[in-house]
């Protein structure tokens, strides 16, 4: 059994140090294994914001409430990374953090950063998550190629306009049907960069089939849980 989390958390803009502390306190609320936070959830979605690395010592909040809960939590960032920039997942627990995902299909107006090259997944205890950020839920070839890796669960964080809600609940639908397996949806709430002023929100769960089986609402502070396994 594997309890998930999706986690709509506030955001000061470009403040990792202030984002990481809400972070930390959502993890320790959300009482769950592994916790899933939106696309770039650390600096808001401001295309300019300085890329982090992995030692960055703000992340150590997020670390700590890792270690106390026991979970993994999966957070959006710009990051440095093999001398590039690119948007990215990492994931922290209490060990610390890694680079588990960057990006693979970014938008135009995402020039400054370079695009991942393949699908990934992580496995926690014995359940694998595959993972992706926004636009890559549009590509149905990133969908088929994350679930060829052996997933049970999509997970994903992103960030869409509120008037976006049915286009966000309909990819969800669309790879839980096609693929057979869980798909979890963190969504950006509250006002952000990049002209996202009135964000989706609306994180949730859908079942393989397709229903939606657990939703937050569009403001941020809220948290999701399911069970699966």
């Amino acid at each position: 059994m594997l309890v998930l989390a999706v986690a709509q958390p506030e955001c000061v803009p470009y403040d990792v140090e202030k984002n990481a502390v809400r972070h930390a306190e959502m993890v320790r609320r959300a009482e769950a294994r592994v916790v899933i936070f939106p696309e770039l959830s650390l600096t808001g979605y401001h295309l300019d914001a300085p890329a982090i690395t992995v030692e960055d010592s703000r992340l150590g909040p997020i670390v700590e409430a890792c270690a106390e809960a026991g979970a993994v939590a999966l957070v959006g960032a710009p990051v440095k990374d093999e001398g590039l920039e690119y948007i990215a997942t990492l994931t922290v627990d209490g060990a610390g953090a890694k680079v588990a995902y960057r990006k693979v299909h970014v938008h135009a107006s995402e020039e400054r950063f370079a695009g991942g090259k393949r699908p990934q997944a992580i496995e926690v205890d014995g359940l694998r998550l595959g993972l992706a950020i926004c636009r890559d839920m549009a590509i149905a070839q990133h969908a088929e190629d994350t679930a060829a890796l052996g997933i049970d669960v999509y997970a994903a964080g992103v960030v869409h306009q509120a008037a976006e809600v049915a286009t966000q609940e309909e990819r969800a639908r669309r790879i839980a049907t096609d693929h057979g397996v869980w798909v979890a949806v963190a969504s950006f709430a509250g006002p952000t960069g990049g002209g996202f002023e009135h964000t989706a929100g609306r994180s949730g769960f859908w079942r393989p089939g397709g229903d939606l089986v657990a939703q937050a609402g569009p403001e941020p502070g809220e948290i999701v849980r399911l069970t699966i396994g």
